[in-house]
């Protein structure tokens, strides 16, 4: 009975950084090589590769906790893990991928169809 336990117990330790390494390091490896031998396509900048890494990531540690939670029918957790989840990819967006600088203004004299 105690070695169930023990068992158990040791696999719950480390698993969320371990299920965030697998889904970093897959989605990257996927997105360095995805369309690699499609005719005129370029490789994807390093930043794109990390992007995309660092959100597999998240988004594997997210569903790992949630498919947990929804094992246990703790459906807090897996409400807090879902948004902590798409946060977490949503901000990895927002700090790796910044939006386009915006238009210049127009002149204030200046209608829309020039």
């Amino acid at each position: 009975m105690k070695r169930g336990k023990r068992r158990g117990k040791a696999r719950g330790s480390g698993t969320l950084a371990a299920d965030f390494t697998r889904g970093m390091v897959a989605t990257g490896l996927l997105t360095a090589v995805q369309d690699r031998w499609v005719t005129g396509a370029e490789p994807p900048a390093p930043r794109t590769i990390l992007r995309h890494g660092l959100q597999g990531g998240a988004a594997l540690a997210a569903a790992s906790v949630a498919a947990d939670a929804l094992r246990n029918r703790d459906y807090a957790r897996l409400a807090l893990a879902v948004t902590a989840g798409a946060a977490g990819v949503v901000m990895i967006e927002h700090l790796l991928n910044p939006a386009e600088e915006p238009p210049q203004e127009r002149p204030k004299h200046e209608d829309p169809h020039g």
